[in-house]
């Protein structure tokens, strides 16, 4: 499971604004001299600002740049995130963006440090914070992760970000986003040219699934265009620079294909310096990535011992009169949870069903929350679809809700079927990890009370540069603990249950793969050993996890940092008098989505 809603940022020359003095031309003038007798009282000058509203008007004034030049720079993230001036736009991908780059956010950090932190208000510290992690964050990645270098998905991705919300969303009259996408269609043989200019030797495993990205992006060039906008009176030009941005996109893949592959050997694993930098640079914490995995490791043990309760609870109603065995020692326990696991999953969707069956399920979760009174439900729609073939290769499902700048928000939860070439084993692999229980609790955490309903709360914030800037800690951990409160409120009864513990085992092991394969050695064998033996994960989502932790680094921890930290602010109020769930709720969520380290300052601890 996937949010993905923040595009990449890309950071450019930022000229800050200096005051200029006017020059004198003569001496100064004097003052009038008083008459003789009269006595003069010096009038008392005007009281200039505090230090804090002087701090805090410096701060807004670098904050409104900040926010405005980002987006202006960067095409696609401010389409994804509602700003669409420049909707037609690439950014700029060649070799001399990156000094501006450097320029730029070095820029902000030396804004930052004369603002004066220590003075402003709680609420723009925390947004000050966000800032200078972003910078710190973007000089890490120009200087020393250079994706533009080392990953071809770093261009597939963009790509498809920047089509997709062209295509898929009704933010404005359809001949006016053609219009924006024949621009992007336009330049898209200059964003492959930089590609094939700027990649060397990535990882195998990333020019793989960058090929099939691609054979994704060819079609929907190709031919998932005219049926949307075939009609329209610009689509014979659309056509034309669609028809040319296929033609560099097969170009590209015969360079993936035939000379990038055959070079593809760099190490998916970061190592553990740099996976430590860009792990506390991901959750804004400076916390010991090796003691986070090891807390992950003990959080899987304990969840193990919690599913053998739930498996013992459900044994009578599915193994049909079956005696219970024994779960006296850890092997038992696992024995117990395996078989009972293995009944549920045997009432599992299809590829034909799946779509409506997630509808359906978004149906319920949203009654269930609004019986319950548990947080403020929002006003605007979520779609359920087909995940498009360009976007998939990663993460089974996603969310993606429109930005915060958007006046038409709209959000999709995304599912990928099984692939057409999958055989029926495989295909049956996938259902029985994604069955109908485990269905409900993905929908849970992609949607309601998930993804979709904490961004929403997200994009009214009134601080925009911090609802842009999303923290991905507190938007996953907020999904995970949605996950915990629905089940503990009974969603779904003890079948959810489950699979929310299923899945919380999977949270757990998503944070010791990450850790020991980017800081560590960690093999497919010992990889897939954790997952179906520890985790209980089917071979098919085994497998495809294996390909997302060495596609990704850092991500996979956010999902169980932030539902450690969800907990234990959770625990921190709900042992205050008077301690109201709905409204803990609905205050959380709106503090807007800040790195969770600030969570407790700002709920007032």
């Amino acid at each position: 499971m996937k949010r993905t809603r923040r595009g990449r940022v890309r950071g450019y020359f930022w000229a800050a604004a200096v005051g200029a003095g006017c020059a004198s031309s003569g001496p100064a003038p004097q003052p009038a001299a008083e008459p003789p007798g009269v006595e003069t009282v010096a009038p008392k000058p005007p009281a200039g600002p505090s230090a804090s509203e002087a701090a805090a008007q410096r701060f807004d004034a670098l904050a409104e740049r900040f926010l405005t030049e980002t987006l202006r720079r960067n095409p696609v993230l401010a389409t994804i995130s509602g700003e669409h001036r420049y909707d037609g736009a690439w950014p700029d991908l060649s070799e001399a963006s990156d000094a501006s780059e450097k320029t730029f956010w070095t820029g902000v950090l030396g804004e930052l440090d004369a603002v004066g932190e220590a003075e402003l208000d709680p609420q723009r510290r925390v947004d000050a914070a966000v800032v200078r992690n972003r910078a710190r964050y973007a000089l890490f990645a120009l200087e020393s992760l250079r994706e533009f270098e080392l990953n071809p998905l770093y261009y597939t991705g963009l790509l498809g970000e920047g089509f997709d919300p062209l295509v898929a969303r009704s933010f404005a009259p359809p001949a006016e986003r053609l219009r924006s996408l024949a621009s992007r269609l336009a330049g898209t043989p200059a964003v492959l040219a930089a590609a094939r200019r700027r990649l060397g030797r990535p990882p195998k495993v990333h020019t793989e699934t960058a090929i099939e990205q691609t054979k994704g992006l060819v079609a929907l060039c190709e031919s998932g265009l005219k049926g949307q906008f075939g009609a329209l009176p610009g689509w014979a030009e659309a056509a034309a620079k669609a028809a040319q941005a296929a033609q560099a996109l097969r170009e590209f893949q015969a360079f993936l294909e035939r000379e990038l592959l055959p070079r593809s050997d760099g190490n998916f694993r970061l190592g553990a310096g740099r996976f430590e930098q860009k792990l506390r640079l991901e959750l804004d914490d400076e916390l010991d990535p090796a003691a986070l995995a090891a807390e992950a490791r003990r959080h899987l043990e304990a969840t193990q011992g919690e599913m053998a309760a739930t498996a013992k609870e459900l044994w009578p109603s599915l193994m049909k009169g079956k005696p219970l065995p024994p779960d006296d020692t850890p092997e038992r326990k696992k024995a117990l949870v395996a078989a009972v696991l293995r009944a549920v999953s045997d009432d599992r969707p299809t590829d034909k069903t799946i779509v409506a069956e997630a509808k359906k399920t978004l149906d319920e979760a949203t009654a269930f929350v609004r019986a319950h009174d548990l947080v403020r439900l929002p006003d605007e729609p979520c779609q359920i679809i087909e995940m498009p073939e360009y976007r998939r290769g990663v993460a089974i499902a996603y969310c993606d809700s429109s930005g915060p700048l958007e006046p038409t928000p709209e959000t999709f939860y995304a599912i990928a079927p099984t692939p057409k070439g999958w055989s029926p084993k495989r295909v049956e692999s996938f259902y029985r990890e994604y069955n109908r229980s485990m269905l409900r609790n993905l929908t849970v955490h992609e949607a309601m009370p998930g993804h979709f309903l904490q961004l929403m709360h997200n994009n009214r914030f009134p601080s925009k540069l911090r609802a842009v800037y999303a923290s991905g800690a507190f938007v996953e951990g907020w999904a995970v603990y949605g996950e915990w409160l629905m089940a503990e409120k009974g969603f779904g009864g003890p079948k959810v249950r489950l699979m929310r513990q299923k899945m919380m085992l999977r949270t757990a092991a998503n944070a010791v793969l990450d850790h020991a394969i980017h800081a560590g050695s960690m093999t497919e064998e010992e990889a897939l050993a954790l997952m179906k033996n520890e985790a209980f994960q089917e071979e098919g989502e085994a497998v495809g996890k294996w390909r997302r932790a060495r596609l990704t680094s850092a991500q996979l921890s956010t999902y169980f940092y932030g539902f450690r930290e969800m907990a234990k602010l959770r625990k921190l109020f709900e042992g205050e008098p008077g301690f109201a769930e709905r409204a803990y709720h609905d205050k959380l969520l709106g503090s807007g989505s800040p790195p969770p380290r600030h969570l407790r300052a700002l709920l007032g601890r």
